[in-house]
């Protein structure tokens, strides 16, 4: 199998991290698409990889900033940041067979969509993960928490076991891959968890501890999550009665000083992710009719702070 890695940041780094060093010199290929110092580091001295687990150096295939030059690709990982997915999967279009396999990580609910819309080949299998990683330097990713678990599935529950080698692929490079039925639930299960984050953490510069202790604050977050739970429900998303609940609970175990990407994207004054998160949530709750009122409000002040209103 060939397998192509688009995007070598925290996401990328870490689930191609892992493939390389599982596959490395054997009968599958695996491909880095990166680009700049890092790029050229990883070309230098291959990928350093430090995780829970430990460090190690995974050494692609082929590291490139050109997918062109590597030919057919039998599955890839889409690990881009949002505003860069419809660009990146140009990139690769001419790098698709009608059976590649292509997995996107990225946060968000339309992704699929969105990839479908540009992509002209392959069987897209929307997926999410479940850990925190970032680039520390050219050639250097680490994992900084989480599970590092990855959720991925058809949109079609009868394509299934269709999809059950993609998964022993990535489970024998040690990651912690889960192959669903239904891959709507679980991506909308993390949307209602960072969407409302991500959007109350960049618009008041606090961590989770500052907004979990604070009760004007916690209100605004329970209302939006309510807010996804309505526009999911609408798409005929059935997420469980109490996962609002559920959500605050979860995020009150987080340590109190963890930030949202999206935050951190704010401070170092990094294009920021408004598509997928509260672009995305305003523009759903006016096709379907639902009222997002704290969404559209988030949505215009965090717009100032782009300074593109």
């Amino acid at each position: 199998m060939k397998a192509a890695i688009i995007g070598i940041g925290g996401i990328g780094g870490y689930y191609g991290g892992k493939l390389a060093a599982k596959y490395a010199g054997g009968e599958h290929r695996i491909i880095f698409v990166a680009r700049g110092e890092h790029l050229q580091a990883i070309r230098k001295q291959g990928l350093r990889l430090s995780t829970v687990e430990g460090d190690t150096t995974a050494i692609p295939a082929l590291a490139t900033d050109n997918p062109r030059d590597a030919g057919l690709f039998d599955l890839v990982l889409v690990c881009v940041k949002s505003y860069g997915l419809e660009a990146a999967a140009r990139q690769i279009k001419e790098n698709l067979h009608d059976e590649t396999v292509i997995i996107p990580l990225l946060n968000g609910v339309n992704i699929a969509e969105r990839l479908k819309a540009v992509l002209p080949k392959g069987r897209i299998l929307p997926g999410c993960v479940y850990i925190s990683t970032r680039i520390e330097g050219p050639g250097v990713v680490r994992q900084v928490g989480g599970s590092g678990q990855l959720i991925f599935g058809p949109e079609q529950a009868e394509d299934l076991e269709a999809c059950r080698p993609i998964e022993a692929f990535l489970r024998e490079a040690g990651i912690k891959a889960e192959l669903v039925g239904n891959i709507a639930v679980p991506l909308w299960t993390k949307y209602i968890f960072i969407d409302p984050l991500a959007g109350l953490t960049s618009m008041t510069g606090k961590a989770f501890g500052a907004i979990m202790e604070d009760e004007a604050y916690k209100g605004i977050l329970a209302g939006l999550m309510q807010e996804v739970f309505l526009v999911a429900k609408a798409q005929g998303v059935s997420l469980p009665g109490d996962i609002v609940q559920a959500t605050i609970a979860k995020a009150s175990t987080f340590p109190k000083e963890t930030k949202t990407s999206l935050q951190l994207d704010f401070e170092k004054g990094n294009p920021a992710e408004l598509d997928i998160f509260m672009s995305y949530m305003v523009a759903a709750g006016k096709k379907l009719g639902v009222p997002v009122p704290l969404h559209e409000k988030l949505y215009g002040e965090l717009l100032k702070k782009t300074g593109k209103t």
